[in-house]
């Protein structure tokens, strides 16, 4: 090195071995190697404004701790970080500002960058990603092609919030108790054209993959809970005096007689045909209130039930009995179909609310044990008020009731889910285009002929199209994988369209271009119309792709960055496959993994990936929370700035408390103070090896004899740190580590082969001193090129046995004797040891379970 500081100056070290890493590209990962690969993904960040918080570096750490750790095992490991960066808070800084989200985007980037680097993380730099460079959106645009083109996208009027002071959507997160964050103003739910990706169709696929991955139990349940499967049946309920009919999804068909109302949402299409003339205000007054609350509040068990009589009756399938149609909010259009029957004697929110409305409340099942029923009843039983099916048990009147409305033509078995479409557009510039045109009809059918032309051979067997509210209908058409990407364009004017569409719907010139329904070419319709019959006037998509787009598939894109070819290189798929680990917080356990999941199991079975799932082993990091307990965030101000924390102790002081911190898994609490413990251990750690002129201690030598105890610490510290890093438990790695350094500071002669193998097992953690200690001995290469040491088995067994000290059963002391000592000799020593629990006592009985207990029985 050049510089020779004698005593621990983190400050001069850690700088220098960064740069170090930098010019050497030290861990960058080959794509051709003979040794196994292993492929280890980061949840990767956005980069806002505020810079990385202390929760950041806590995955970062034990990823790192991996990566380095199968590095030294002989894997080729891949271990890359990019940036997850379109989104809402650019775009707001910029509404608010008038700086561009690229110029934010990218000095955030910058600043998540020097800190990432700052924390001596063995980050593979030449495969950086970022989801905003077009060059990766590129390939997000293609991958939406491939799904357009295979059916599974369409368009669709969707509730989404709307602000009418603000002139514009808002996110869920924009919107407090039914008014804008901003300005507090009314919102309401309005029907705007958003794109929808059909996920449902790959519900049974995503369930059955959960049976394949390495994830946490809480995280697969939590998956199979959104995408709900229900085994159930569907029925249909006339309409009294209209021809109009009502579709319901239960998985109760047992309870059927005993429906006595049934609800639809606010949104369904046929709350005004069910509305009679003396209801219509009070219904339409609260449709609109309905309009202003969320899906989580109106499905809140805690809140109390609202709802208005339509004044119209369905029809009971299985006894024409006449029941009464409410709307109420906590039904939602986005689930089932929009409508229940409700049997207020067996489900409890239907109890609640018949109760409070007075509808009548007819009990069908009973307990099986011809007890009295309390009511609501929601457990199996068997049928009573149930016609022709009374006495029939739970089970078989399901069958039994399917099988009389099925004979009806009323009703049939079903599978249901909970998952619904993925509502794949955003009312937002800043996100990725849509490769997308709009044209009238005669243009689509045009290129529809020629299914061997770029447009046509990327259509989807039903076309996709909108009508608006004048009652045009257009037709999409792909912009061809050799038109891509369709560029985000620049822009001063970042402000609501006021429309509800996107900002991009005011940047005319890009919006309305000429297009040729051959080729996809398209050029600017205020330049003149190039000649040839194949050129029509068409109209961008003007929403934008959600966050989630980038972060769908970046696991790919970081195996092959710079392929401007294609997606990802067969064979560089076929090598690195799917990432072997991926770590990141449990708030992203279901949609970010569901849509990645759904995603790449497109990809799969379009032949891009070998691979159904996308991750194999999946762990989760607990939370770093302030030191009040409480979670970090800036209104509390308990936020902690990893900066601050890296200028006084160094990064690998950072590294090694969050670690040592708990259980990886485990919510945590941040202490200051408490650092100053790990900081000693590595002075310690230092001093132990380096002498006051800054070179290796001179009781450090190849020929040394070292005491057999440190020789047995060190081999049960190699085995240790290497099975808990494996396992993740690194805190009780880190406590291995501290107590070989206890041991080696007894030691007057140490062995060259001991300090370097507890160098190497220390740099995974603190990789920065690490570099440096193992420089200082001698070593030339860096410390991350070493081979993982090896501990010997034999060296593990010691001749030295610890036995517990017992009186009459009660724990007293220990010793350490060896093995080999008479019986006479431990209970003398013992005895000796526990004295004062002896003195003035009649010993009645010594019992010796060799190398284990002394119990000494007195009265």
């Amino acid at each position: 090195m050049s510089h020779k500081s004698t005593d621990y100056n983190f400050a001069e070290i850690e700088p220098h071995w960064q740069k170090y890493w930098d010019e050497n590209n030290t861990f960058h990962a080959p794509d051709a190697s003979v040794k196994p690969k292993y492929y280890i993904l980061d949840m990767f960040p956005y980069p806002s404004g505020s810079g990385l918080h202390i929760g950041h570096p806590e995955g970062y750490t034990a990823s790192d701790i991996l990566s380095r750790y199968k590095r030294a095992k002989g894997f080729n490991v891949l271990h890359p970080m990019g940036w997850d960066a379109f989104g809402l808070p650019a775009e707001q800084y910029a509404v608010q500002t008038g700086t561009h989200p690229a110029v934010t985007t990218e000095k955030n980037i910058q600043t998540f960058k020097r800190q990432i680097k700052q924390l001596g993380f063995a980050l593979d730099w030449q495969r950086e990603i970022n989801t905003t460079d077009p060059k990766y959106y590129k390939w997000t645009q293609w991958i939406f092609l491939q799904i357009f083109k295979h059916g599974l996208a369409y368009v669709s009027d969707r509730p989404v919030w709307w602000c009418p002071a603000l002139g514009t959507v808002l996110a869920n997160e924009e919107v407090i108790d039914g008014k804008s964050e901003r300005g507090s103003h009314p919102v309401e739910r309005r029907a705007l054209r958003q794109w929808v990706l059909k996920i449902t169709a790959y519900a049974e696929k995503l369930l059955a993959g959960l049976d394949d991955v390495d994830w946490p139990d809480s995280t697969k349940r939590m998956q199979r809970a959104w995408i709900g499967r229900s085994e159930g049946v569907e029925i249909t309920f006339d309409i009294d005096g209209m021809n109009e009919m009502l579709t319901v999804f239960t998985t109760r068909p047992d309870t059927l007689y005993g429906c006595t109302y049934m609800v639809v949402a606010p949104e369904h299409p046929l709350v005004q045909k069910l509305t009679v003339a003396s209801q219509s205000a009070m219904v339409a007054d609260y449709v609109k209130q309905a309009a202003t609350k969320s899906d989580l509040d109106r499905t809140d068990l805690a809140k109390g039930k609202s709802g208005v009589f339509t004044g119209s009756y369905a029809i009971n399938p299985v006894n024409g009995k006449k029941v009464p149609i409410w709307v109420a909010d906590y039904v939602l259009m986005s689930y089932g179909t929009g409508a229940i029957m409700a049997v207020p004697a067996h489900d409890e929110r239907d109890f609640e609310f018949a109760g409070k409305f007075g509808i009548e409340i007819i009990p069908v099942i009973a307990p099986l044990d011809g007890k009295e029923v309390k009511l609501p009843f929601c457990v199996d039983g068997k049928l009573v008020n149930s016609g022709k099916h009374d006495g029939l048990s739970t089970e078989d009147a399901k069958r039994a009731i399917t099988q009389t409305l099925a004979e009806q033509k009323r009703g049939h078995a079903t599978v249901n889910y909970k998952l619904r479409d993925w509502l794949f557009a955003r009312q937002r510039y800043w996100g990725e285009p849509f490769p997308i045109v709009w044209v009238d009809e005669s243009s689509y059918r045009q290129a529809a002929s020629d299914k061997h032309s770029p447009v046509g051979s990327m259509l989807p067997p039903e076309p996709v199209t909108y009508k608006s509210q004048d009652g045009t209908i257009r037709y999409a058409l792909p912009v061809p994988a050799s038109e891509l990407p369709v560029l985000l364009p620049k822009t001063d004017n970042y402000q609501p369209s006021g429309t509800g569409e996107s900002p991009l719907a005011n940047i005319t010139e890009w919006v309305h271009v000429h297009f040729n329904i051959k080729t996809g070419q398209t050029v600017s319709a205020k330049d003149a119309k190039p000649n040839g019959g194949d050129w029509v006037a068409a109209a961008r998509e003007t929403n934008t792709m959600p966050q989630w787009a980038g972060s769908c598939w970046y696991h790919l894109r970081y195996i092959d960055p710079h392929n401007e070819n294609a997606l990802i290189d067969p064979k560089l798929e076929a090598y690195w496959s799917a990432p072997d680990f991926y770590i990141g917080g449990a708030e992203h356990a279901v949609l970010h993994l569901l849509y990645a999941r759904f995603w790449h199991r497109f990809l799969f079975d379009i032949g891009v990936v070998k691979t159904a799932e996308p991750y194999k082993r999946l762990f989760h990091q607990g939370i770093i929370l302030g030191e009040d307990g409480e979670k970090m965030s800036k209104s509390r101000g308990n936020v902690v700035n990893p900066d601050d924390i890296i200028r006084e102790y160094g990064a690998d002081s950072l590294r090694l408390y969050e670690m040592f911190l708990g259980p990886l898994e485990a919510m945590k609490p941040w202490s200051t103070r408490n650092i100053e413990g790990v900081f000693r251990f590595l002075k310690k750690s230092w001093r132990e090896i380096i002498d006051q002129d800054g070179n290796m201690q001179s009781r450090i030598s190849k020929d040394a004899s070292e005491p057999a105890e440190l020789t047995r610490c060190l081999h049960e510290t190699i085995k240790k740190v290497g099975d808990d890093i494996e396992n993740l438990r690194l805190n009780t790695a880190i406590s291995q580590l501290m107590i070989f350094v206890n041991a080696l500071s007894k030691a007057e002669s140490v062995a060259y082969s001991t300090v370097r193998a507890f160098i190497q097992m220390l740099s995974c953690f603190a990789p920065h001193i690490g570099e440096e200690l193992w420089n200082r001995i001698g070593e030339k290469e860096s410390v991350s090129k070493a081979d993982w040491p090896e501990f010997d088995p034999e060296k593990l067994v010691s001749d030295e046995a610890k036995i517990i000290i017992q009186v009459n059963g009660k724990l007293r002391g220990d010793i350490t004797m060896k093995k080999d000592s008479g019986q006479a000799t431990v209970i003398a020593a013992a005895k000796e040891q526990i004295k004062q629990h002896l003195d003035g006592k009649t010993i009645v009985k010594e019992i010796y379970v060799p190398n284990k207990i002394v119990n000494i029985v007195i009265k």
